[in-house]
């Protein structure tokens, strides 16, 4: 009886997991393909949507690594990581290194939020080619710090890949590393940040004239604040359970949490939707857009054969 309820847990885990890549993959292509759109292609203008656009293709990334394992290990019978040595060196470097690039693009959005708000003049890091430089640091020092993998990571035991290295125990160590730089660091410095934007909104609150250049900014704040506190709720508790009771918890427990970490990464466009107005018109008057669009060729093209039979 035990085991059944275990086999049924461990099948919804998987089928989750599933959903969350299906659904995460959909719902960040569409945010990248609004996000592209003539409205916030001025990237001098505000800079802020390079941040935004690398963070959605991040995320469709994530969705590819460990999480879609989470689904073939029980549903198919076997994982990615664990087909060949390349492979699990690929992977290992690849789900870490993804997941602190997108959280880190998300601390300088949190960064550029508030230098906007408080600062009267365009900073350094109010320029589009500088957030360009910021974007490729963010990068460069992801891959630098787990490119470690491709040379030490994962090994052959009893003929079978794993994720162990050959060289010295790579794990635990590495999810505290992670735990650190993908969760810890950021949160703390998207506290920071985003309270001090609250601070600031409150004070705007009590103004009695608000200038018109900042007001604009104040519904993406807004979404920031909530996008931070889902981070912490969501993000922590997965990273925490592979990093300190990854033998004191059973893996179902701990893929479940992973599939609430995921499953932050693809909130970016009901986030979006809901607290971003501008966002919001932009994708509905795409999708009126594209009707119209259908609907002008569809009778283009049924007219010449309409008149015809007049």
């Amino acid at each position: 009886m035990f085991g059944n309820k275990t086999i049924d847990a461990e099948m919804i885990v998987a089928y989750y997991s599933l959903s969350v890549t299906i659904l995460g993959t959909l719902f960040n292509s569409l945010t990248f393909i609004v996000l592209c759109r003539s409205t916030f292609r001025n990237s001098r203008a505000r800079p802020t949507f390079h941040y935004m656009r690398a963070i959605a293709v991040f995320d469709i990334l994530m969705l590819y690594g460990w999480n879609l394992d989470h689904y073939l290990g029980p549903i198919h019978g076997f994982t990615i990581q664990t087909l060949s040595i390349p492979l699990c060196r690929f992977l290992s470097f690849f789900n870490y290194f993804i997941c602190q690039s997108s959280a880190w693009l998300r601390v300088f959005v949190c960064v550029d939020r508030y230098l906007i708000l408080t600062r009267l003049h365009r900073t350094w890091f109010s320029d589009s080619k500088h957030v360009l430089i910021v974007i490729t640091c963010i990068i460069t020092f992801s891959f630098g710090l787990n490119s470690l993998f491709f040379v030490f990571g994962c090994s052959r035991e009893r003929k079978r890949v794993s994720a162990e290295s050959w060289a010295f125990p790579i794990y635990p160590l590495w999810d505290y590393i992670n735990l650190t730089v993908y969760n810890c660091i950021p949160l703390l410095l998207m506290t920071i940040f985003n309270t001090r934007v609250i601070s600031h909104l409150i004070r705007l609150r009590r103004q009695s004239t608000i200038q018109n250049s900042q007001i604009q900014h104040l519904s993406m704040s807004i979404t920031l604040v909530i996008t931070t506190f889902l981070f912490l709720m969501m993000t922590i508790p997965g990273t925490v359970a592979f990093a300190f009771f990854s033998y004191r918890t059973s893996i179902i427990l701990r893929r479940f949490l992973d599939g609430i970490l995921y499953t932050y990464h693809i909130l970016s466009f009901p986030l979006y939707m809901i607290t971003f107005d501008e966002f919001r018109q932009e994708f509905i008057l795409m999708i009126t857009c594209e009707r119209v669009k259908t609907k002008a060729i569809t009778f283009s093209i049924a007219q010449p054969y309409l008149m015809s039979h007049v």
